[in-house]
């Protein structure tokens, strides 16, 4: 429907738009910032025919750009969306310029570069969702390193420093064993094309080694338990735009991982080891929900909440299995796989909201100590609506996003076993438990000191952030059938394609 290469315009204005910015210096940071915010707006529009162009009935690559890049080793610039894609791009392109506005005043250090890094990082994400040669999505891949390596490094906390080389050496540690893999992959198919390597046929030794390489660098990417130690601390030391993406847009690369490569690449591998992965997603929901209800800190309570909930991700996606080698079961594994994404988007506004809620607190009191507040609802009324609103999404609350995915996976994992529905329906105990507890200890109660009375409610830029994302939360929860929609196709293609055997 368009001659215009949509994806292309969507990954390079951001790309190339951060390099101007960091070229503008630092002397006027209210022209870098308006130009950031107009950069990242005009890539969000830029996006928006990829949904209004989508046709909602083919599971087939959309708005696909194939160009020669290194014929010799047949490398091509190929790009292409379908229905799981798409959402993610929308998602980044949507988080981002709600990252820059968020960074408006709390960042006066070296703000062009800030806005650009943020920027690149954008276009490089949207390249890795969209890439569809092997190569290239490796690039991207590892392009986005340098961008939050740099932003929890420069403006991060005081153990910024450990934080950010802690996150560099988990994620390359998992980079090197994918790319092992995509290589081995280019032997056997002749190509980097990634959509050769799900016909590619593998023995049963051959998809076991692919599928353990692959599930170390999404693993860690997620990050499932026990590779997660690095995101708390990532988060900690971020700054709030740092931590918004991070918890919005990077995890979800993992997730997307799954789908993309593991799954239709190694069926088999995948069916015969999916108790290993549902077991570390059963534990990430309990036990992670566990260490979040004692933590003192707000951004690493909300850190630890984002590995239970992720921990849904990866049931819905491997469930699957299960449900398949039950006839009755009668269409569960797709339910499961659907849950799992509708469960990424939601968890990217959900938790991207949070942690600028934290980020409104800590610009004001300096403070990300739960301790040290306590009654904000009497000098913060407006912030402590959106806050609760929050929480209650994070929990689950009907009528939220957070509880469409959580009770599409709930209702796969009763279709494959009593019991993983029984631990995976804890995380609607545990999420509300740590997050209404830290909530109560903030938000309500007593005004717990002076600082506290004095704080000021939202002002208008930060009342139009979280009221997109309040937005976003209600509409997902509300009217989910749109977004399902255009995943069901290409879900329903991808389970078909893992059902039948290459062995």
């Amino acid at each position: 429907m368009f001659d215009w290469p949509v994806i292309s315009l969507t990954i390079w204005i951001p790309i190339i738009g951060g390099l101007l910015v960091l070229g503008s210096g630092d002397k006027a940071p209210g022209v870098t910032k308006w130009t950031a915010l107009a950069v990242a707006v005009v890539t969000f529009v830029t996006s928006l025919p990829l949904w209004s162009g989508f046709d909602t009935a083919s599971a087939q690559m959309q708005f696909v750009e194939h160009t020669a890049w290194i014929p010799a080793f047949d490398i091509y610039y190929s790009l292409g969306v379908d229905g799981i894609s798409m959402p993610l791009i929308l998602l980044t392109t949507f988080v981002t310029p709600l990252v820059v506005i968020a960074g408006w005043r709390v960042i006066d250090f070296k703000v062009h570069q800030y806005m650009a890094a943020f920027l690149i990082m954008e276009g490089v994400m949207v390249g890795v969702f969209a890439a569809l040669d092997a190569m290239l999505f490796y690039v991207f891949w590892e392009a986005m390193l340098i961008p939050m390596f740099l932003i929890i490094g420069i403006w991060g906390g005081p153990n910024r420093v450990y934080a950010t080389i802690k996150f560099f050496l988990y994620t390359f540690f998992g980079s090197v064993f994918m790319l092992v893999a995509l290589i081995y992959l280019y032997f056997k198919a002749g190509s980097f094309d990634i959509l050769r390597y799900h016909q590619v046929p593998l023995t049963m030794t051959e998809q076991v080694l692919v599928f353990l390489a692959f599930l170390i660098a999404f693993a860690v990417k997620v990050p499932m338990w026990p590779v997660h130690t690095w995101l708390p601390d990532a988060h900690v030391e971020a700054p709030t735009g740092g931590s918004v993406i991070l918890a919005a847009i990077m995890l979800k690369i993992g997730g997307y991982g799954f789908l993309r490569f593991s799954l239709p690449i190694a069926p088999d591998a995948s069916a015969s080891l999916d108790w290993l992965i549902i077991s570390m997603s059963l534990i990430a929901v309990v036990y992670i929900g566990f260490v979040a209800l004692v933590q003192e800190d707000m951004k690493k309570l909300i850190a630890y909440s984002s590995i239970a909930h992720m921990g849904f991700v990866t049931l819905g996606f491997f469930i699957l299995f299960m449900i398949m080698a039950r006839p009755e079961a009668n269409g569960g594994g797709e339910l499961g796989v659907a849950g799992g994404m509708v469960q990424m988007i939601s968890h990217g506004f959900i938790s991207g909201a949070l942690f600028l809620c934290v980020g409104v607190l800590y610009d004001r009191m300096h403070s990300r100590q739960i301790a040290d507040y306590g009654g904000v609802a009497h000098a913060m009324p407006v912030f402590a609506g959106f806050a609760v609103f929050f929480a209650m999404a994070n929990s689950g609350l009907p009528g939220t996003s957070g509880f469409v995915g959580e009770f599409m996976v709930i209702l796969a994992a009763f279709r494959a076993d009593f019991w993983f529905a029984a631990l995976a329906g804890t995380t609607l105990i545990l999420g509300a438990a740590y997050t209404l507890w830290m909530v109560k200890r903030v938000i309500f109660g007593p005004v717990a000191n002076p600082r506290v009375a004095a704080l000021q409610d939202l002002d208008g830029r930060e009342f139009l952030v979280l009221g997109f994302l309040a937005a976003a939360v209600l509409i997902l929860g509300l009217w989910p059938a749109p977004l399902v929609d255009v995943m069901t196709p290409t879900i329903k293609h991808l389970v078909a394609h893992v059902a039948v055997s290459k062995l």
